[in-house]
């Protein structure tokens, strides 16, 4: 028999199908047989990559393969620093992956510790404390409170049972439990009330269960190997590097072998000319990317802990700005994660709870207070259902505090809730001496067993129901308060000759309300151009009723409930392409299975959209695995889900998340800014390099002034851009497009022609000093060259404000790097010793005028262009 099928079973007719006593359970011959044929009640593992390995696959990055063959030819030509450097920065980047990937490995381990370890069974008659990993279909376990569920269980007796499976369905609150059958055949996990599974814990209660599915083939086995399958996706920055890795190589290479053989062709000594390509070579790879790359994450990942986001794999931080869907649970995450009284609907009127009168509806509040189980901690917090807590605190907000009430009401007998009666019933002596009755449950039970109003009034039965079915119709969770006046304790004391004859107090409506910063939040991401969908194991009129609040479903959206909202069990009929063809509009998942989370993600993949997806469960592993960005929550989130994901919320909050988003842009924006500024300066030597024999000048520069403007260009000032601040309007932008090259929007094109600017600039500094018979031309031209770079630097702090605008302060490590660069390049002019090594000589304070007017001219060229963008709209 198939596991979805169990619960359509009776008792009798799982354990026929199981060969099962109910019981003596199996017998130990039976239980051997059994073991042998379904293999022990674990969880198991796929073979793992060596730590070993997982280092080694850190250098198959075409990049970093780039980086070392760079660093191969820096040793060659002596540049033993330079060698040193490159090897420091690979290795780190791959102690970093190293670390992430070994980290995350760590899952499937924490979804092991999740079985019990022991379980309560019955063989051979008598009840033993044995192993979980021993137990086989067929075995008869029993449940108490506080367990954790051994192994997938067909319930066949549940006394009170209470079992909370949030970390598996995602439902908010524990799940009363039964033994008798359930017709609909495509229930999800969290309706099928006469089952339990692995994993889960029982919060309240005790009962009885056979095994139907141990190890793997249970629902938790089932989330395993959809965790195991699932491969680590490789972030946007990771493919744009990896592209622009590739063609740069490629690039550099030609330039390269077009220079020496120039050079060649011109007379140029042979060794001069390779080392001056190989120099040039060296020059022209960024080997700095990766460190400023990772050191942006950092920064970033820094700020992003203060304000409660923990990233636990660093290129999340410039996943966050790809964002296009935000696939977000509902509960804790995009509400408070506590029950809280909405409506009342009493003496024939319908209010919100800090509208209940003290006086004439006394006797409501008073139910609301005493027919509770909830209970203080000492320190004044409730602890209890959260349902009943927040009865308890509405009725308390209107002075009537359960713990002074019990002084003058005691309860002096019950009937404890019950599934199959859905009830509960408190009994208390009031002041005067006589006995009172409040029963609370399912509104539609209390309804019928109603034959007036408290206070004696006819009953306006069908008015009530009218209420109920809107209550309900908006999502709000519904329950009814009723009371019955007795003389004496009536004998005997059962549902039977208590809950009847009821005198109805009204009905109540509640709700898991949503974060207020939440709606903040929807709005920011819809102006950004990132749509928020929430993905929940609630009902779906709770889950519509909670998006309607909070802006993600309009009125319209709300009517067509066929395009916005889709249910687990809907979802189940589609196929993949149908589901592809429908993923773009739905904005609300309700009642959705494991392996239904996985494939909206996917699904949204496909589509081209970048997703990142929230969870806390032991459900939601696989999904936020599969996702670009998984997201787990730091409060309710379960270990194995936390392992998972890529970044942790501290808070649970959605805001949160919208605050993440910025910071990835913010991050992203900063990298394409150090691309822009190392790829503008390297195009300006190498086009100074290029032409400079075109047009009939010697070579411009030595092999150790291109290895020098490189080293201290490319290192401090570069490394600065990663704390600029975020620019103005950032998320008023909409996401990148997944498929946009790190090129995209004009950065291409300034590369190109700042770096012919700025080796128009130095060849003209050539050719002037050399026609002027200069006998400083290569230092003159060393020292623009190298300048240009530190005005452009300063000039691409922004891409379309003014560096004026921004105040010259506003990047203080800009600002240092910029200062110590300028002091180190007029330590190669002016200090003697330095002169033989650079083969520099000092300049006239002419001359250094000359150069620093000349370098100026990159840095005036670039504050026209933003001029010319501010008059331009925004892109």
């Amino acid at each position: 028999m198939k596991k979805h099928h169990w619960h359509r079973l009776t008792v009798e007719e799982a354990a026929s199908h199981l060969q099962a006593d109910l019981e003596a359970g199996l017998s130990a011959t039976e239980v051997e047989r059994r073991l042998k044929q379904h293999g022990p009640n674990a969880l198991t593992e796929k073979k793992q990559r060596s730590p070993a390995q997982m280092f080694l696959d850190q250098f198959r990055d075409f990049m970093i393969l780039v980086l070392l063959a760079a660093a191969l030819i820096a040793g060659l030509i002596g540049e033993a620093s330079d060698t040193l450097a490159i090897v420091v920065i690979v290795v780190l980047n791959a102690v970093i992956g190293f670390v992430q990937e070994y980290r995350a490995e760590k899952a499937m381990a924490l979804l092991r510790q999740l079985a019990a370890q022991q379980a309560l069974v019955v063989r051979d008659g008598q009840a033993r404390q044995l192993p979980a990993a021993e137990l086989v279909p067929g075995d008869l376990v029993l449940l108490e409170a506080g367990q954790i569920v051994p192994a997938d269980l067909r319930l066949i007796e549940a006394a009170r049972l209470r079992v909370a499976e949030a970390a598996l369905t995602g439902e908010s609150v524990a799940v009363d439990k039964h033994s008798s059958a359930l017709e609909d055949a495509q229930l999800p996990l969290g309706d099928r009330a006469n089952l339990a599974f692995k994993g889960t814990s029982v919060s309240t209660g005790r009962g009885r269960g056979l095994v139907t599915a141990t190890g793997m083939a249970t629902e938790l086995g089932a989330i395993a190997d959809l965790l195991q399958r699932q491969q680590e996706v490789r972030t946007p920055l990771q493919k744009r590097l990896t592209v622009f890795g590739k063609k740069l190589a490629l690039a550099v290479l030609a330039v390269c072998a077009v220079v020496f053989a120039v050079g060649l062709l011109r007379g140029e000594e042979p060794l001069l000319m390779l080392l001056t390509a190989i120099s040039l070579a060296v020059a022209a790879i960024p080997e700095a990317l990766p460190a400023v790359v990772t050191i942006s994450l950092a920064l970033g990942a820094r700020k992003l802990v203060g304000q409660n986001a923990l990233i636990r794999k660093l290129p999340a931080v410039e996943t966050l700005g790809s964002v296009t869907r935000i696939c977000s649970d509902k509960t804790g995450t995009l509400t408070l994660n506590r029950m809280q009284l909405e409506q009342v609907y009493s003496a024939g009127r319908l209010s919100r709870p800090q509208q209940l009168d003290p006086v004439t509806q006394a006797d409501l509040l008073r139910a609301l207070a005493l027919s509770n189980d909830a209970r203080e901690d000492g320190a004044g917090q409730w602890l209890g259902d959260p349902t009943e807590i927040a009865l308890v605190a509405a009725a308390k907000a209107r002075g009537f505090d359960k713990t002074a009430l019990l002084a003058d009401w005691p309860r002096v007998a019950e009937l404890p809730f019950d599934a199959e009666r859905k009830c509960m019933t408190t009994i208390h002596r009031s002041p005067d001496g006589r006995l009172v009755s409040y029963t609370k449950g399912a509104s539609d039970l209390l309804l019928e067993r109603s034959v007036q109003l408290a206070d004696g009034a006819p009953l306006d039965r069908a008015r009530a129901e009218q209420v109920n079915a809107r209550l309900s119709g908006e999502g709000l969770r519904t329950l009814a308060l009723a009371l019955r006046w007795w003389t004496e304790l009536p004998e005997p004391l059962t549902a039977e000759t208590v809950e009847t004859g009821l005198g109805l107090l009204g009905l109540v409506g509640l709700l898991d309300p949503p974060r207020e910063e939440a709606r903040e939040a929807v709005r920011l991401c819809q102006s950004a151009g990132i749509e928020p969908i929430m993905i929940t194991g609630d009902h779906p009129l709770t889950a519509v009723s909670i998006a309607r609040r909070l802006g993600l479903l309009a009125a319209a959206e709300t009517a067509d409930r066929a395009g916005a909202v889709l249910s687990g069990r809907e979802l189940a009929t589609l196929t993949d392409e149908e589901l592809e063809s429908r993923v773009e509009r739905v904005r609300v998942y309700a009642r959705v299975a494991p392996q239904q989370k996985l494939r909206i993600v996917k699904a949204l993949q496909r589509q081209g959209q970048f997703v990142a997806m929230t969870g806390d469960g032991v459900n939601d592993a696989p999904a936020l695995k599969a996702a670009d960005i998984g997201i787990a929550m730091g409060i309710t989130g379960t270990d194995v889900s936390k392992e998972s994901a890529d970044m942790v919320l501290l808070d649970d909050n959605f805001a949160t998340i919208v605050k993440a988003v910025k910071e990835g842009r913010r991050v992203y924006d900063n990298i394409r800014k150090f691309i822009q500024y190392t790829m503008t300066s390297n195009s300006g030597e190498i086009w100074t390099l290029f032409l400079a024999p075109f047009l009939g000048l010697p070579i411009p520069l030595l092999p150790i002034h291109i290895l020098w403007i490189n080293l201290v260009t490319d290192g401090l000032p570069g490394l600065a851009l990663a704390a600029e601040p975020a620019e103005p309007g950032l998320m008023a932008r909409p996401p990148r497009p997944p498929g946009e090259s790190v090129f995209a929007r004009g950065l291409g094109g300034h590369i190109l022609w700042v770096g012919l600017l700025m080796g128009a600039v130095t060849l003209l500094t050539q050719a002037g000093c050399l026609r002027a018979g200069c006998d400083h031309w290569q230092t003159l031209v060393f020292t623009v060259l190298c300048l240009s770079q530190m005005g452009h630097v300063l000039a691409i702090r922004s891409q379309r404000q003014s560096l004026f605008q921004q105040g010259l302060l506003g990047n203080k490590p800009l600002v240092g790097a910029f200062v110590l660069t300028f002091v180190l390049q007029m330590a190669t002019i002016y200090v003697p010793a330095l002169n033989p090594v650079f083969k520099t000589e000092p300049l006239t304070a002419v001359e250094l005028a000359i150069a620093l007017a000349l370098s100026s001219v990159v840095f005036v060229a670039v504050e026209i262009e933003k001029f010319i963008k501010r008059r331009r709209p925004a892109i």
